[in-house]
């Protein structure tokens, strides 16, 4: 899929105390949704210990980064 900026997009975060998980989709010319990127990182004791906003931010840099 070559990904094209003009059409919408949306991403997706889940996030846990161990896990951080980053959907990127975007709005395909059948009006579905198609998947652009996903991302399941666990993370490391110091992110672990990161405030659940924080924790959210970096899902969606990663995602984004990826």
């Amino acid at each position: 899929m070559i990904l094209d900026l003009d059409r919408k997009m949306k991403m997706k975060v889940n996030i846990s105390d161990y896990m951080i998980e980053a959907v990127l989709l975007i709005k395909c010319s059948n009006r579905q949704w198609g998947l652009v990127v996903y991302l399941l990182k666990f993370l490391n004791e110091t992110k672990r210990n990161y405030e659940i906003n924080n924790k959210k931010m970096l899902a969606v840099i990663r995602g984004l980064e990826n």
